[in-house]
């Protein structure tokens, strides 16, 4: 059985029902949607986990509730008696998003305080998913102990698979997040930026230098999302492109990325080739952002 474990913070989602100031409530969250995406596309010989910090409070136990209807291992999750889970609402613009957040008080920025839960939760896994919002949500410390718990599980053989997934609201400041950024590439296998995301704060001329970028700090395979141009995969040095299937209706565009990393590294793991996989992966995002919300059951 191949274990993937996801590390990162599950929220409360409030998500426009198209009816004016209605609203639904939901979980989501960018590494909590690829695992949830994960479970439906992968069969019974692959285990998905979650990992991260929630409250005592009823609606972490909902959260809990959720992940485990869902499928998603809970074991590793962790409570915290003085916290509780965080909060973002959805506000829609023709198919594209923008967030308001309640984030400061997040059990899940505890995440990384304890090396040994999160080491334990490593244990017997094979594949290890994580963001650039994992990473920014953290401490600074616990930021730097984050990583190099995941060093030393991509050197003792496991694949650490990264979405940058770039959030400048979340850093102090356009050079922590750079700095941060290019440090979390460093222990990552897999690295999957999107270029449209990136250009703006490491000047990247073309998709070509964002992939050269993190080959250059240590993923072996360099996947470039780009919207709906090309996406390029850059392994071992050589380059491939795929052209993903153009969208005209756009309902929302939430959990594009990450139902995309979830397609793509389903079909990886199940024996397709970077370039099938990468299809994959462009295939589920382009019928998950038809639909509204962050979890589009029927896209699976």
């Amino acid at each position: 059985m191949t274990r993937i474990l996801a590390i990162g913070e599950c929220m409360v989602e409030m998500a426009p029902m198209g009816v004016a100031d209605t609203y639904k409530m939901g979980f989501a969250g960018d590494t909590m949607n690829t695992a949830w995406y994960l479970r439906r596309l992968l069969g019974t010989d692959h285990q998905v986990d979650y990992f991260t910090v929630v409250g005592t409070d009823s609606v972490s136990d909902q959260m809990l509730g959720f992940l485990e209807e869902a499928g998603i291992g809970t074991d590793h999750i962790a409570r915290h008696v003085d916290r509780t889970v965080g909060l973002y609402m959805i506000q829609l613009n023709d198919g594209e998003r923008s967030f308001s957040y309640w984030r400061g008080q997040s059990a899940a920025r505890t995440l990384a305080q304890d090396d040994t839960r999160l080491e334990n939760a490593l244990k017997g896994a094979d594949v290890a998913f994580f963001s650039g919002i994992t990473v920014a949500i953290l401490p600074k410390g616990d930021r730097a102990r984050f990583l190099a718990i995941l060093a030393a599980f991509k050197t003792a053989g496991g694949t650490v698979v990264f979405d940058p997934n770039l959030r400048p609201k979340l850093w102090e400041s356009k050079e922590d997040m750079t700095s941060a950024i290019m440090k979390a590439a460093a222990v990552s296998s897999i690295s999957l930026p999107s270029h449209e995301d990136e250009a703006e704060w490491f000047r990247d001329a073309d998709s070509l230098a964002t992939a050269a970028r993190y080959a250059g700090a240590g993923a072996r395979t360099v996947l470039v999302k780009n919207g709906p141009a090309d996406i390029l995969i850059h392994r071992d040095n050589a380059i491939t492109t795929l052209s993903p299937e153009k969208i005209d209706a756009v309902v929302d565009t939430t959990a594009a990325g990450d139902s995309f990393n979830a397609g793509y590294l389903a079909a990886l793991l199940q024996g397709a080739s970077e370039k099938e996989a990468a299809a994959a992966g462009a295939a589920l995002a382009g019928k998950v952002i038809r639909s509204r919300g962050a979890l589009v059951a029927h896209a699976t």
